[in-house]
């Protein structure tokens, strides 16, 4: 195993160090026009370009520093706040953007006085201009996973906990402790070397790795990627003729490395070796660009359109709906979402599909098959089943911190069940959503109240000054409870815990992965939370969720990680700035505070039951029932 080992010594020393500097922003030139704005005088750095007036707020500015392709806003803020004023739009708005920012910089997190905005301008330009001479990528600031997980003692979810993740079935016993074969960096020769590392902490894909012989010396631990191609199994270098040196900060600690290594290593457990073939093969993804696909149409959550794979991303798809010519109109799911069906779903579950202008398939455009599609469980509606006016408990969709007083407005084929907000619905049901049956974000009336989970009560109602009371509430309205053995009560071992970091998906803004927390667990549903978000932009989601993944998966796949938006920036907001924030947060909530559910031993359906306390939030794995009903 040893006989790629290189005794060979290093006579010199030498030090590598990257000198990091930020981008100054660039003067502006004295010739270009001044323009005028509240008594200030700003430069203008485009000539050409010109002004525009915020329809929000008013800001004058200049238009290529404004927000969108349609310059309407100064600012991610202004468009939200204008958009909420129609229901149309505020369902995009909510569905899309609502949240955060598209980039979760706190440059964006409100409006920006105007000469902010300018030299930002100034500094996208001359960057520009830079990128022009140069043409390499322009450095970003970064996020290193490993040392906000060293510098707060966090634990990340492994990656076991994550089945559609690359390696999520085959991750094996890699753990703490496991030898690895590493790039020696601690060495001045002219060649590529390796040595030696073990495991000292896992996080994700990611570990932390200390050089065999520094024993309890952590000064040159180093994070990797498990997954990334220089990590290699222990005999590596013998089969492919790789040299093993020893750092050279430890050469002196030893005369015979190879009985050093034959002594530490025997007993010890590497990877697997066809593990980096393992690897490529969990990152092979079947959807392929040009595939088409019928996705929920993101301007009205009733129907589906037709859109076209545009690029696959870690088995993210962006998708481009058919229609829209310049690509721009986009959709971002998982290949395993169930908002992507194959061509001809809609017709075949009678859901409202929107049909394309286009009369043909684009040149090159194929139907995705449908075996690619993940399968849903096989139901049973002959019997007893969901009903139209049933009521329920629901995730609502274009707020998922939020769990609502819900009803079944339709009930189509195979499972499938249209759902609206109490409350909140439009009146042609343009947001009516489609769960299915054994979908995990519907529940049992009660489940909140099991589950000291605050219950979102139909808005408008005056319901949100008054204790809730799901028994009053089904008398009022003649309503009935949907029966609790309907619902799906399973619970897989998981394997996930509170305080977990992970990196996960804004569902408001689905192109965003985003740095965050588990925070609760209620059986098989986590509350995440975004690192340096208020509590309001949470996400309730299952713990199968396709768009949960284990740290280092953006680092592994080439996928851009959003980090946590930094406490000074989110500080540094004006006050009116944040009373406005304030008030949009209580739109986007929906008027979310109320008082605890007084359920109790009420009558639901004309059946009694008792309610059992849902496992706590450290009780996170195995299955528990929801509810127990009483026998006579």
């Amino acid at each position: 195993m040893f006989d790629g080992y290189d005794s060979c010594s290093e006579d010199t020393s030498s030090s590598s160090s990257s000198d990091e500097s930020e981008e100054e922003v660039a003067p502006l030139p004295s010739s270009l026009p001044i323009i005028k704005n509240n008594g200030q005088v700003y430069t203008y750095p485009d000539g050409k370009s010109g002004m525009a007036t915020c329809e929000m707020c008013g800001m004058v500015g200049v238009r290529d520093a404004f927000y969108s392709k349609t310059k309407r806003f100064c600012s991610v803020s202004c468009s939200r706040s204008y958009s909420s004023n129609s229901k149309k739009a505020s369902i995009l708005a909510r569905l899309q953007v609502a949240g955060k920012p598209p980039t979760k910089k706190a440059k964006v997190l409100q409006k920006q006085p105007l000469v902010a905005k300018l030299a930002a301008y100034a500094q996208y330009q001359a960057t520009l201009q830079n990128q022009a001479k140069t043409k390499t990528a322009v450095p970003v600031e970064g996020f290193s996973w490993g040392n906000y997980i060293n510098s707060n003692s966090f634990t990340a979810a492994p990656v076991t906990c994550f089945k559609h993740a690359p390696m999520g079935t085959c991750w094996g016993d890699i753990a703490e402790g496991v030898r690895v074969e590493v790039p020696n960096t601690d060495c001045s020769l002219p060649t590529k070397v390796f040595w030696i590392a073990g495991i000292v902490k896992l996080a994700g894909y990611n570990a932390l790795l200390r050089y065999e012989g520094f024993e309890n010396d952590s000064s040159l631990d180093f994070w990797c990627n498990i997954c990334g191609s220089d990590i290699h199994p222990v005999g590596w270098c013998a089969t492919s003729g790789k040299p093993l040196v020893p750092p050279r900060s430890i050469q002196h600690k030893y005369t015979n490395w190879k009985a050093f290594l034959v002594k530490r290593l025997t007993g010890a457990k590497t990877l697997p070796p066809d593990f980096s073939q393992k690897v490529s093969e969990s990152m092979q993804y079947p959807f392929k660009t040009s595939m088409r696909v019928e996705v929920v149409d993101k301007t009205h959550l009733c129907r589906t359109r037709v859109a076209v794979v545009d690029s696959v991303v870690g088995g993210r798809l962006r998708l481009v709906y058919e229609e829209s010519e310049d690509k721009t109109d986009d959709f971002w799911c998982h290949m395993y979402s169930p908002l992507i069906h194959h061509i001809g779903w809609s017709r075949s579950v009678g859901h409202r599909f929107k049909r394309s202008d286009i009369t043909k398939k684009q040149d090159g455009h194929f139907d995705a098959p449908p075996h690619l599609f993940m399968k849903v469980k096989e139901v049973d509606a002959a019997g007893e089943w969901f009903k139209e006016g049933m009521k329920l408990e629901a995730i609502d969709p274009l707020n998922l911190s939020a769990i609502c007083v819900a009803t079944i407005r339709k009930v189509l084929a195979d499972g499938y069940l249209m759902i609206g907000i109490d409350g909140s619905e439009a009146a042609d049901g343009s947001d009516w959503f489609c769960y299915h049956a054994t979908s995990p974000s519907i529940f049992p009336v009660g489940f909140c109240e099991i589950n000291m989970i605050e219950l979102t009560p139909p808005r408008g109602t005056g319901y949100a000054k008054l204790p809730f009371k799901w028994f009053d509430y089904l008398r009022e309205t003649d309503s009935i409870a949907a029966p609790v053995k309907l619902f799906n009560k399973e619970v897989p071992n998981h394997g996930f815990h509170v305080g977990m970091k992970l990196e996960a998906v804004d569902l408001m803004e689905p192109r965003l992965v985003c740095v965050a927390t588990v925070t609760r667990i209620i059986h098989r549903l986590l509350r995440i939370h975004f690192d340096g978000w208020e509590d309001e932009y949470d996400q309730w989601v299952d713990c199968e969720s396709p768009d949960l993944y284990p740290v280092g998966w953006c680092q592994l796949t080439g996928y851009q990680l959003q980090p946590p938006a930094l406490q000074s920036s989110r500080d540094s907001q004006s006050s009116s700035s944040k009373q406005k924030k304030k008030a949009k947060s209580q739109q986007y909530k929906g008027h979310k505070k109320m008082t605890s559910l007084q359920l109790k031993e009420e009558l639901l359906d004309g059946e009694e039951y008792s309610f059992l306390q849902g496992t706590s939030d450290q009780e996170s794995n195995g299955s528990a029932s929801y509810y127990i009903k009483q026998e006579p």
